[in-house]
């Protein structure tokens, strides 16, 4: 299966309980989907480069996992219709390339 990164950014104003909520709501969705190997990366509180819905700041989260595209849908819907995301974006990882064991003639 292919990895992923998913990076979010949530409104400023939300408390930790519900900042915590948020984040344990789209591990759920992933594990519920057959992810593996979520890692979770709690960035904290942060300016943004530009305002965003009337937002100057936004805290980031990271997110790291290995699932089939059917997931990661699935998560971004919730986050598409969640009022607490202001931001997100997914990237495929890819994965690193070998380097051959021989030579290489010129």
């Amino acid at each position: 299966m292919p990895q992923y990164e998913t990076m979010y950014i949530l409104r400023p104003d939300l408390g930790d309980e519900q900042t915590d909520q948020a984040i344990g709501k789209y591990q759920n969705i992933l594990l519920e989907q057959g992810a593996q190997e979520v890692d979770t990366q709690h960035r904290g509180k942060r300016r943004l480069a530009y305002e965003i819905q009337n937002h100057r700041e936004g805290i980031y989260v990271q997110m790291n996992y290995t699932s089939s595209g059917v997931a990661v849908m699935a998560m971004e819907k919730a986050m598409r219709l969640s009022e607490d995301v202001i931001r997100y974006l997914t990237i495929k990882v890819e994965a690193p390339a070998v380097a051959s064991e021989a030579p290489v003639e010129a």
